[in-house]
Order: structure tokens, then sequence, then C-alpha cells
């Protein structure tokens, strides 16, 4: 379908190709504003909920406009997913995935199909697109939009950042810059405006809808003593509707509550990346066919789920930030019945959340390591010579490499090419600079989490918190979550000293962003310090907070 055939401008013209090509009677909140702006021309970033209907975006814009398009998708199980669902409706174009499981032969079929036009759809890892002869193919094909799924991954502020992700912003300019579409199920304020950042947004159109899930009901259940807590877990999913997840933080707790769970008369089995790939989709496909009760996962049973039958995601310890927390809640209930999502709260718990995030820091001697190895080579140095020179990881270089082109230290060329640049800092400084950015967001990490123990310790609406968090207000109580339940959850005051969302400036913390209200509390996310919880008597009275 072409713009030829159908005015991208006319009322309802999204809505005629979503029931014509997707079967769609209508269309959900956030859809058609998408699309539209795709038409437009316009780079957009589009933050729904899951299950909230994102693929249905790509797959319209990309029929309404003409030229092939790419779409960016971490995993290739899930690209395999996105392909069979694309070939389930008779009247979208064909969809290929092109990753590492392709022989050469199959690569020269599959280009060669691209540049005669029979394509619509061509899904790729970012790994894809570090090779300059795939770059030179995609451009000699003329794509006209370029699709990055889970675009979360590109931040490294997010819950599940991956440093290929961190290639697509050149690649997307070694393309001529076709239009971008970035889609993401979880998004706060910082994540957003890197997202934008990374990929080089141009005037982005910002699409951040529905973020209130009536559908599941919000619950905290504080406890004390391990064998308490663990007993509560076990008997709340045994006593619950089935199927559903357990989310834990080890490997190790979640192979022993799937073993208890098993002797509680379930069908249940665990999930973590220690395990093999053949054991990890052996658990997913069995889950999906509704062979398994329950699954107990890390964060890494995590993108791909479409199941939409889910009845409760439960937590027995507490997330990293409300950012994984939610986008793991929303996996429950995507058919719009009635689901559950109970976090299991005990205060020792924060302790192992805070050991993980002090294990995520860089190192200052491999940072100087690779700064002086490059100045060394005066002028272009190639990354994977870098790479083998200094025995580096893969991730350890490209964060590494991004740190130092922050300080406008180097220049990334999407070959694979690294410059040092002529009016580049010393080495020493260039570290020290980049060392200083790691320290920021190893702050912003211990306020999520410390965000995350307040939604843990409210005594406020749950629903409201969560909104707040994204962006986005209720009026009233949501009406969907313990504290609602209890009576005991107050509506938002009428009127606030600081607006929603204004930008304001503090003496100690810099600038930021007013999140929300609790009681006699402000919330600001600060652009250096992170989450901060200040007191709303003491912010007025002693003139802390300026507007800007």
């Amino acid at each position: 379908m072409s713009p030829e055939a159908l005015d991208p401008s006319a009322t309802g013209i999204i809505r005629v190709a979503a029931r014509d090509l997707l079967d769609h009677d209508r269309l959900r909140p956030g859809q058609k504003e998408a699309v539209q702006g795709v038409l437009d021309g316009r780079d957009t970033l589009v933050v729904l909920p899951t299950g909230s209907g994102k693929s249905a975006i790509y797959q319209l814009a990309a029929e309404l406009i003409d030229g092939p398009t790419i779409v960016v998708s971490p995993l290739i199980a899930l690209q395999a997913d996105q392909v069979r669902s694309i070939a389930g409706h008779e009247r979208l174009g064909e969809a290929v995935a092109l990753n590492s499981t392709l022989r050469a032969a199959e690569r020269r079929e599959l280009f060669e199909r691209l540049r005669r036009g029979e394509l619509e759809f061509v899904f790729l890892a970012p790994e894809q697109l570090a090779n300059p002869d795939t770059l030179d193919e995609l451009r000699d094909a003329g794509v006209r939009l370029f699709v990055v799924d889970e675009a979360h991954c590109v931040s490294e502020w997010g819950h599940d950042f991956r440093p290929d992700y961190l290639r697509l912003g050149s690649a997307i300019e070694a393309l001529g810059h076709p239009t971008v579409l970035a889609l993401t199920a979880t998004a706060a304020p910082p994540v957003r405006q890197e997202i934008v950042e990374r990929l080089s947004l141009r005037d982005p159109n910002l699409v951040i809808r529905g973020f209130d899930r009536p559908n599941i009901f919000l619950e905290v259940r504080r406890t004390h003593d391990e064998d308490v807590h663990r007993r509560a877990v076990i008997d709340e999913v045994a006593g619950g509707e089935l199927p559903g997840i357990v989310y834990v933080a080890t490997r190790r707790e979640a192979e022993r509550y799937a073993a208890d769970l098993r002797v509680a008369g379930l069908r249940a089995d665990h999930y973590h990346g220690a395990m093999s790939k053949d054991e990890r989709n052996a658990s997913h496909r069995a889950f999906l066919a509704d062979e398994l009760d329950v699954v107990v996962a890390t964060p890494a049973f995590g993108m791909g789920i479409d199941k939409p039958n889910v009845r409760f995601v439960h937590h027995a310890q507490i997330p990293e930030s409300v950012d994984s927390y939610y986008q793991e809640v929303g996996r429950a209930g995507r058919d719009g019945e009635p689901a559950r999502a109970v976090l299991f709260f005990r205060e020792a718990d924060l302790g192992l959340r805070k050991f993980f995030n002090a294990a995520g820091g860089m190192d200052a001697d491999t940072l100087e390591d690779l700064a002086v190895g490059i100045a060394a080579a005066e002028g272009y140095v190639d990354s994977v010579d870098l790479q083998d020179r200094l025995g580096l990881t893969e991730t350890a270089l490209t964060v590494g490499l991004t740190r130092l082109e922050e300080t406008d230290f180097v220049e990334l060329h999407h070959d694979g090419r690294v410059e040092h640049l002529d009016d580049a800092p010393a080495p020493r400084e260039a570290v020290d600079a980049a060392i200083a950015r790691d320290q920021a967001q190893q702050r912003y990490e211990s306020s999520r989490l410390e965000m995350m123990r307040a939604y843990a310790e409210t005594d406020g609406c749950r629903g409201q918190f969560l909104l707040n968090y994204y962006g986005e207000h209720l009026d009233d109580t949501c009406g969907h979550c313990d504290h609602c339940r209890a009576g005991t959850a107050e509506a938002p005051p009428d009127e606030v000293p600081f607006p929603l969302e204004s930008r304001v400036h503090h003496p100690k913390w810099g600038n930021g962003i007013v999140t929300r209200y609790e009681d006699d509390k402000v919330v600001v996310l600060f652009d250096e310090g992170g989450y901060r919880t200040l007191s709303l008597e003491h912010v007025v009275v002693n003139d802390l907070l300026v507007t800007e």
C-alpha cells in the first residue's frame, strides 16, 4: 500500500489500514499518533506498556510508506516470532530475518530480493549493522523506515542496557537517516532523553500512553523472617489462578523456588541465564503452550514473552528499579482479564540489590589503557585491534569507547574505525571526565533502587505512584491496589507549589524534574543526583527549589 493510493493525512486512513491489513476493528491509545508521526516523516519515540500493540505501529507505518523497513530486534528468537506474526497476516508484505543463522548463500539471496523490492520487512540484531557490507546493501536498497524495537536497550540509564545498541546512531546516519521509529515498553524521563540522544532523533514525536493497567491488582506484602517470606510466596502462587511468573534476583533462588512449587503440586520450572540455550527454549515453549503452571525466573526471562493469559506476575525479591518492575508486571493480564501482581518485600533483600549495583562501575585503569592506546595510534585505529591488543571484552570496549566519545576524545565510525580527535583532551583528562559520568550513573542506579523501596513502602495509591514515575498522572486514585481496596489511598492534591514535570533548580543537587508528591514530600529527578525525596515544608520555607 503506497502514499499514492491513500492520502496519509486523511482522517481515518490509519484506522482503515488497521482494519484491512491487520483485521483490527479499533486502534489502541497511542497507535494512530505514532503511525501519523512516521507518515509525516518525523522521527518518533513510542513508550507504551507491554501488550499495547507496538508491533502494529511499525507494521502499519511500513505498509503506508514506500520502500523497505529495517527492524532492529535484540534476540533471534524474538525476530523469528515477529516474522511469523507478519506471515500470519496475508495482506502484509514479506518479512525475513537477517542474523547469524543464515549461510552466505542465503544472505546473498536476501540482499538480492531486497534490491528487487520483494521484501517489506528485514529483522536484524544490532551487531549485524557493524558489518560495512551489510550497511552498504541496506543503503543501496533505499531503506525508508528504521525501527528500533526494545529501544530502552540503548540507554545506559535503563534496566536492560545492551552495548550493541550504541552502534545504532551511527548506522542510522550511514543509511542516510531514514525516518526512525523507536519502540519500548518502559522508559522513565531520563531513559527517554538518552534514547533520543543516542539515536540522534530529529525533532522527535513523543508518544507516551496507557501506563495505567486497571485489570492488574497491585499489592505489596512486607515480611521480615526469611522462612515466613518464602512460605508466603509459595502459598500465594499455589492458591491463586494459574498460569503465572515469579521473578527472583538470583539463579539459586529461581531453582529453589521452582523445586518448592513442584513439591506443592504445581508444574513449575526455573529460567535463568546460566541454563543452556536449549534448556531456556524448552522452558519458554512449555510455558507458552500451557504445559507449565509457573515459571520462576530471573529477569533473563523477559523479551519475547507474548502470552495473553498470564494471571499473575509476582516478585519474590525487590527488583532493581521501577522500570524493570513495571515492565515485568505488564506481562500479566494481556488478555484484559483480571490479574495480580504482588511484591513480597523484605528489607534484607535491598542489600543484595545494592551489591549488584556497586559491582557495575567502570575500571579506571582499563579506561586509561584504552585512551593511551588510542592516542598513541595518531589518527585512526581499528576497534578490533584495540580489543585484541588490550585483551578487553566486547562489552568493556564498547562502553569504554562510548564514554571516551562523550568527552570528545574520539569519534566512532560505523565501519569500526576509532578516530582520535585533533583537539581532544589529554588521556587522563578524558578518563577523569568519563569516570565522573560513570559515578553519576552509579548514583542514579542507587536512587532508582530507592524509588523501588519508596513504592514498596508508600502509604498512598500504588497506581498513582507508577504513573507519576512515567510522567503520567491520575486525577483520582487508581482503584486497583491494596491501599485503594483498604480505603487508605488519597487523591493527589489539587494545588502544589511546583507543577509535576516542571524543571526546577536546587542549590545542592542542581537541575531536575518534579515527578511526584506524597504526603509532605516532593520527589525530584535530578540530572546528576538521580531521584531525591525532599521535605516539602523544608524546601518551601528555605526557598530551595526554583522553577526554571
